[in-house]
């Protein structure tokens, strides 16, 4: 029960990246969004999770983990609530960024919590299988049960689902989870405050390079303060007593690398989703309850995937799992490169979305364990918020990277597809395109599969470098077998 409850918390977190974007076109036309202030509903609620992981884990730390997880989780019910009852853009985005802090504050201390609950062994291998699982896999559901709340009820449901679900958590943690023992002592202050606006300005210049470009002003202005601002922050928690992020865990090689691979696979798995959802609902014609049941294998072969990481990391250790996850991600997006305008979902879309899918359950795991294994008790908030906040930052960075490809390859298709188009068009069809500048099917078809095609190349490229990190920069020592199969192996207090 405790397991189910800390899962479900992480579920309703990372199911509410997606399950909004289906979302989308009801709530513009309900809030008269414009199309370029409609992006910020997704980005307001990444821009203040990304921002604040590092604090929220930190929090769970020093004030007990127990208290902060339904603290975060009521705050997020409070910000959902807020959202489904918003009568106009401002207030949907002040409760999207409301969201992000409770997300922020919850998914570390949950994660943490883990670690805290289960036994080392078989049983936490299980509850990390069971929480990467969940974590890889969440926004595939999402996007499901975006299509169903949307086609069935309307968009206000895609926060509102979250009001019973996040009570149910709150009103059943006391009873299954134990308050973790609190590790006293003061907030680095100007450790939060670097951290957070750092963060923030990072994953703002990321999201404002996808949608105008690297070479956009605001864009490079916000890299160049983040980095700023950050190196500030290194040399801060190096002079800390008590730092928001200890610095030693990036010591360790394994738990460093583990960072640069979720960093890598994020990026991949972020755009897969992204490219994904727009291929088969624009190219294929799916409607949203059709293309988010077309997602749900991915969960279901995730869930395998995690299942025989888990149950075989204590033979083997995480490495083979992070290497073959990594190559089997790989393979999957390098299979979609090979979609066009004449590809079909059985023939040319599940087969590589299920490889890639197997390869993420195991990489997740793996990945979980890594992070935390051989970690101080008083530290797994500071290092599960440090997992989490990688995860975010890779896949923001992957998502401005493969849209900026997408962009350059599908303006290079639709210079070819253009005089085709004005060759065959009506004067109603060229008068149409003078005004809007967007190109009807099938010419649009081509040009989206070409941005979308040169997208998963890239991607890949994110996923191999992913397992050439696990090859090179991971090592499975005799005590973390030990450790893994629940054996006494003297660690960290």
């Amino acid at each position: 029960m405790a397991l189910l409850v800390i899962a479900s918390c992480q579920l309703m977190v990372v199911l509410d990246i997606t399950i909004v974007n289906i979302a989308l076109p009801d709530i513009q036309r309900s809030l008269d969004f414009s199309t370029t202030s409609l992006s910020w509903v997704v980005n307001a609620y990444t821009l203040t999770f990304g921002g604040l992981l590092l604090l929220g884990g930190r929090a769970g730390d020093i004030l007990g983990r127990r208290r902060v997880f339904v603290f975060g989780v009521l705050l997020f019910v409070l910000a959902s609530l807020l959202g489904g009852l918003a009568q106009n853009p401002g207030q949907l985005l002040a409760a999207r960024a409301l969201q992000g802090v409770g997300g922020a504050i919850a998914s570390p201390t949950s994660l943490a919590l883990i670690s805290t609950t289960f036994r080392e062994g078989p049983e936490r291998n299980r509850a990390f299988g069971v929480f990467a699982a969940v974590s890889a896999g969440g926004g595939a559901i999402g996007l499901l049960a975006g299509g169903m709340l949307v086609e069935w009820l309307n968009w206000r449901w895609v926060l509102f689902v979250n009001v019973p679900i996040g009570l149910l958590i709150v009103l059943a943690t006391p009873r299954f989870i134990k308050e973790s023992q609190r590790h006293p002592g003061h907030f680095d202050v100007t450790g939060a405050l670097t951290s957070t606006v750092g963060m923030v300005l990072l994953v703002y210049g990321f999201i404002r390079a996808a949608q105008d470009g690297w070479g956009d002003t605001l864009t490079l202005v916000s890299f160049a303060v983040a980095v700023v601002v950050l190196a500030v922050f290194v040399l801060v928690e190096r002079r800390s007593r008590q730092p928001i992020t200890p610095l030693h865990m990036f010591a360790d090689r394994n738990r460093a690398g583990t960072y640069g691979i979720m960093l890598c696979l994020a990026a991949a798995m972020f755009g897969m989703f992204f490219f994904l959802t727009l291929f088969v609902q624009n190219v294929l014609d799916f409607s949203p309850l059709r293309a988010g049941l077309a997602f749900l294998p991915v969960s279901a072969v995730i869930a395998v995937g995690a299942g025989l990481a888990s149950r075989f990391l204590p033979v083997y250790g995480p490495k083979p799992f992070m290497v073959v996850g990594g190559l089997l991600a790989a393979a999957g997006l390098a299979w979609l490169t090979l979609t066009d305008v004449h590809s079909t979902y059985a023939g040319s879309v599940l087969g590589p979305m299920l490889v890639f899918s197997l390869g993420m359950g195991m990489e997740f795991v793996s990945l979980t364990l890594m992070a935390l294994s051989n970690v101080a008790v008083r530290e797994t908030g500071a290092a599960s918020g440090l997992l989490n906040a990688t995860q975010q930052v890779g896949g923001s960075l992957g998502l401005s990277i493969l849209v900026t490809m997408y962009g350059t390859a599908s303006g290079n298709e639709a210079e070819k597809q253009v005089p085709r188009f004005l060759q065959q068009a009506t004067p109603a069809e060229r008068l149409q395109f003078r005004r809007t500048g967007e190109l009807p099917a099938p010419w649009a078809d081509e040009v989206l599969t070409a941005g979308v095609s040169a997208a998963f190349v890239t991607a890949a490229v994110f996923a191999a470098v992913a397992a050439l990190i696990a090859v090179l920069a991971i090592q499975v020592r005799p005590s973390d077998l030990q450790r893994l199969q629940g054996g006494a192996v003297p660690g960290p207090g």
